[in-house]
């Protein structure tokens, strides 16, 4: 007679095994991925084998080649030397952009979430007002009034993601103040201030580092598009959505120019979202069932 029970054990304990494997799969890939890209973005002006502003005007358009492995842009320029030193560029806006939001937003949701009243209607109308513009349009709006510039392109940033990110700690505050440790806190006459830096932020801190880590997934093609809208960095500073946007006009008899910025903005991407899923799942199993 077959055991069913053993059975169904058995094939839980392997559908969880699969589990736990995909989500160290998504982990790992993701964190080695963005460590390679750090690693270009400290070196990439060492590993460049041209300078990335060098123009070979006999070289206009060249296909990859062993002198020039990803071709040569519309200028003479060497593309896979302006890729590895636009990676710094590229890294540190969408880096410093969701640093700069995550503190911004972290605060507002904190603040927002525990006093309620009158303080969380307010910020709460500002967000929701915020995010009823879609958040390119919101970025290209802010650009333009700051100045088409690496710092304009930051602030753009930030701005569009401090909403989402103060709506999503705004309401795991909300969960996490009816619990009964804050109320004995708050009985034993625990500050405020203490309280939400002590108790609050820390029991929040894991929904916090994966939406960041999700939103900077999105910072870079919200970067990307910019550039290649001429709103971001100026040439001829590398930035790989500027490299696709000057590259546009060469499509049909260089569609190699494309190429190269667009896998390295698509496995950034990745990067960071697969991290994300994968700190998602460790830290919220129940979400990859």
């Amino acid at each position: 007679m077959v055991d069913v029970s053993s059975s169904v054990v058995a094939e839980e304990e392997g559908t969880a095994g699969w589990r736990r494997k995909r989500r160290n799969a998504f982990l790992w890939i993701g964190a080695t991925l963005l460590a390679v890209f750090i690693v270009i973005a400290i070196f990439g002006r060492v590993l460049a084998p041209y300078d990335p502003l060098a123009q070979d005007l006999l070289a206009l358009l060249d296909p990859p080649s062993s002198a020039h492995w990803f071709g040569v842009d519309g200028v003479g320029r060497d593309i896979l030397s302006r890729l590895l030193v636009g990676t710094r560029t590229t890294l540190l806006i969408a880096v410093l952009s969701i640093t700069i939001a995550g503190v911004f937003g972290v605060a507002f949701g904190l603040i927002s979430g525990y006093f309620g009243g009158l303080t969380d209607r307010v910020i709460t109308a500002l967000m929701d007002l915020l995010l009823t513009i879609p958040s390119m349009v919101l970025a290209i709006a802010i650009v333009a009034a700051v100045g088409a510039s690496a710092t304009g392109l930051t602030v753009a940033i930030t701005v569009s993601f401090i909403p989402p990110l103060s709506r999503l700690v705004r309401g795991r505050v909300m969960e996490l103040r009816e619990e009964d440790y804050i109320s004995a806190a708050r009985t034993i006459g625990m500050s405020r201030a203490r309280l939400l830096v002590r108790h609050l932020l820390p029991n929040a801190i894991s929904v916090i580092v994966i939406e960041l880590s999700l939103l900077a997934g999105q910072a870079v093609l919200v970067g990307s598009a910019l550039g290649f809208l001429g709103l971001g960095v100026q040439p001829p500073d590398p930035e790989w959505g500027a490299m696709l946007g000057a590259s546009r006009e060469y499509l049909a008899v260089a569609p190699h120019l494309v190429i190269a910025p667009g896998i390295a903005i698509s496995l950034l991407v990745f990067a960071f979202n697969a991290l994300g899923d994968g700190l998602r799942d460790r830290f919220d199993p129940n979400q990859s069932a």
